[in-house]
C-alpha cells in the first residue's frame, strides 16, 4: 500500500456531480497503488456507507468506472480492479 496522503479527499460538495466525485475517488485509490489489480472492491452498499452516499450513487459511479477500463464485474463473484489496468491512461471521463 502507498501514502494515503497521495489520495485526494473525497469532497461530494464540489462542482461535480457526486457519482463523478466517487467514481474519481476510486480512481484515485487505484492510481494511488491502494487498490491493486485483480483485488475485489467492497460491495456497492458498503462502499456506500464508506462515501456517506445512496446506493444507486455507487452503482453509478461503478458504471463510470467500468467505462473508464479501471474494473471489471463478474456476475455472481463481485468487482474488481482490472488486471492489466488501461496503459495509457486516456480513459473516458464522464
Amino acid at each position: 500500500m502507498t501514502d494515503s496522503g497521495q489520495i485526494p479527499e473525497f469532497d461530494p460538495q464540489g462542482p461535480q456531480l457526486v457519482y463523478v466525485a466517487v467514481a474519481d475517488h476510486i480512481a484515485a485509490r487505484i492510481a494511488a497503488g491502494e487498490l491493486v489489480p485483480g483485488a475485489r472492491l467492497p460491495a456497492e452498499r458498503d462502499l456506500a456507507v464508506e462515501y456517506g452516499v445512496a446506493y444507486l450513487t455507487v452503482r453509478r459511479a461503478a458504471g463510470v468506472l467500468r467505462e473508464r477500463g479501471l474494473i471489471v464485474t463478474v456476475h455472481g463473484k463481485g468487482t474488481f480492479v482490472a488486471d492489466p489496468l488501461p496503459a495509457d491512461g486516456s480513459t473516458p471521463r464522464a
